[in-house]
C-alpha cells in the first residue's frame, strides 16, 4: 500500500518559509528512514479559524494567543508559526527564550510571548530578538529591569500571577510584599497580567472557579499598587471552551490548534487532527508457539504468529508501555504491538494480513477508512494527548502539506 501523496514543505508555504525550509534540507542528508510525521498545515489553519470563530461569536473579541511551544506540540514550530501568522494570528507563545529565537530566525515577525522562567544569566535573546518575557518572580523582575537599563531601554513584559498552580508566578495573596519593588523605578513596562489554570479540564474540581476568583482579586490588588495592565489573559484550551468568564482580553489555545479537544471537554469544537505518524514494514517473519519477540522475552505467543518489524521506537517518542496495549494500522487493519518496544523499532502482529516489506504503517492517524487517534494512544498507556504529540522525536522528519480533509473533523 502506498502513502497518500504529500507535497514538500515549500509547496504549501510562502516564499520566505520555503527559503527557510530549503536551507534546512540543504544542510541535511537525504532522508532514508521511512518513519516520518505528516503534518497538514491546512488543518492547523482551519483549527485556528475554528477557535477564532468561536471566541468572536460572543459579545467580546479576545485576542487569540497561539501556543507553539514544544516544537509546535511536535508538529514543527516554525512551519506552524508561519502558517498561523499568515492566517492572522496576532501573537504567539513559546516555552523559553531558545524557542522564541528559533521562531525569529525562521522569519516569524509577530509578537512572541515567552512563558517560562527567565535565565538570570542570559537575557540577550529577549532584546536582540524582540521577545516578550514573562516575569514570574521578584528576582526575574530585577534581572530584566537591570538588563533593560544597561541597554538604555524599557522591557515590555507580562506579569504572571500564581492563583493555585504553585508552579511559576507571584502569589495572589502576597502581592503587597512582592510587587512594589517590581514597579519601582524604570526599565520595566508591565503590559499584561495573566494566570494559568490547574484543573480547567476537570469539571468537578473546585479549584478552577477558585483560581478565577483569585485572579479577579489579584487584578484589583494590582490596581491598588499602581499596576494597570493593558491586557489580561487566563484561558488555555480547556478553560476557553469551559467558561467565557476566563477569556478577558486574550485566550491561549494550544491543543485545539493541532486538532484535539482537551480531555473532559463538554462542548468540543469540530477540529481536524493535523499530524499523522507513518512508517513502513521492513521485515516479516514467522514465530512458533512459545517464542517471544524483543528484549525481556516476555509474552510468548500461543499460536503460530506472523510478525513484522517497523523502524520506530522509543528514541522516536514511542512509549515502552505501548507493547501489548496498543495497535498500528497496516493495510487498513489493526495490528497489535507485541514484545518490547525497542529504541529503534517495534514488532507488530500481522497474522493473516498478507503484509510485505514496504507496506505503509500508520502509528497515529488514518488509513483505508480506519483511524488511530492521539487520544486512543494516550488512553492505552494512561497519559494525556499532549504528551503523545510532544513526544514526536527530533529524528522523525516532518513532511508538510496544505490540504484540508473535512472528513477528518474530530469532535470527540
Amino acid at each position: 500500500m502506498t502513502s497518500p501523496p504529500v507535497t514538500e514543505a515549500t509547496d504549501s508555504l510562502s516564499s520566505g518559509q520555503g527559503a527557510f525550509l530549503d536551507n534546512e534540507r540543504a544542510a541535511m542528508p537525504a532522508a532514508v528512514r521511512p518513519t516520518f510525521a505528516h503534518v497538514n498545515l491546512g488543518a492547523v489553519r482551519a483549527n485556528y479559524q475554528a477557535v477564532l470563530s468561536y471566541v468572536r461569536s460572543r459579545d467580546i473579541e479576545p485576542v487569540v494567543i497561539a501556543v507553539v511551544k514544544a516544537n509546535g506540540y511536535g508538529h514543527g514550530a516554525v512551519a506552524v508559526a508561519r502558517v498561523l501568522e499568515a492566517a492572522g494570528a496576532e501573537m504567539l507563545a513559546c516555552a523559553d527564550i531558545e524557542e522564541g529565537v528559533e521562531l525569529r530566525r525562521g522569519g516569524v515577525l509577530i509578537p512572541i510571548l515567552v512563558f517560562g522562567a527567565l535565565s538570570m544569566g542570559d537575557l540577550d535573546g529577549i532584546f536582540t530578538h524582540d521577545l516578550t518575557p514573562t516575569v514570574s518572580s521578584p528576582a526575574a523582575a530585577r534581572a530584566l529591569k537591570d538588563a533593560a537599563t544597561r541597554r538604555g531601554t524599557c522591557a515590555s513584559c507580562h506579569l504572571k500571577i500564581d492563583t493555585g498552580m504553585n508552579r511559576l508566578g507571584f502569589r495572589f495573596d502576597n502581592l503587597g510584599q512582592t510587587v512594589p519593588d517590581v514597579v519601582r523605578g524604570s526599565g520595566l513596562d508591565i503590559a499584561a497580567v495573566y494566570t494559568h489554570f490547574a484543573t480547567a479540564d476537570d469539571q468537578a474540581h473546585p479549584l478552577f472557579d477558585l483560581q478565577n476568583a483569585r485572579f479577579e482579586e489579584a487584578l484589583g490588588r494590582l490596581a491598588e499598587l499602581g499596576v494597570q495592565p493593558r491586557f489580561r489573559h487566563a484561558a488555555n484550551s480547556a478553560a476557553l471552551l469551559r467558561d467565557q468568564a476566563t477569556w478577558y482580553d486574550g485566550v491561549r489555545p494550544g491543543l485545539l490548534l493541532y486538532g484535539l479537544n482537551p480531555p473532559g471537554c463538554l462542548h468540543p469544537l469540530s477540529l481536524m487532527p493535523a499530524l499523522t505518524l507513518r512508517s513502513r514494514v521492513v521485515a516479516v517473519k514467522g514465530m512458533r508457539v512459545g517464542e517471544t519477540a524483543g528484549y525481556g522475552a516476555q509474552c510468548p505467543v500461543t499460536r503460530p504468529t506472523t510478525v513484522a518489524g517497523v523502524p520506530a521506537g522509543y528514541a522516536d517518542g514511542l512509549d515502552v508501555r505501548l507493547a501489548g496495549r496498543s495497535s498500528v494500522l497496516v493495510r487498513g487493519r489493526l495490528a497489535p504491538v507485541v514484545g518490547a518496544v525497542s529504541m529503534d523499532s517495534i514488532t507488530i502482529d500481522v497474522t493473516g494480513l498478507e503484509v510485505a516489506p514496504g507496506d505503509e504503517v500508520v502509528l497515529v492517524g488514518s488509513q483505508a477508512g480506519n483511524r488511530i487517534s492521539v487520544e486512543e494512544v494516550a488512553a492505552a498507556i494512561g497519559t494525556v494527548p499532549y504528551e503523545i504529540l510532544c513526544r514526536t522525536g527530533s529524528r522523525i522528519g516532518r513532511r508538510y502539506e496544505d490540504g484540508v480533509n473535512p472528513a477528518l473533523a474530530n469532535t470527540e
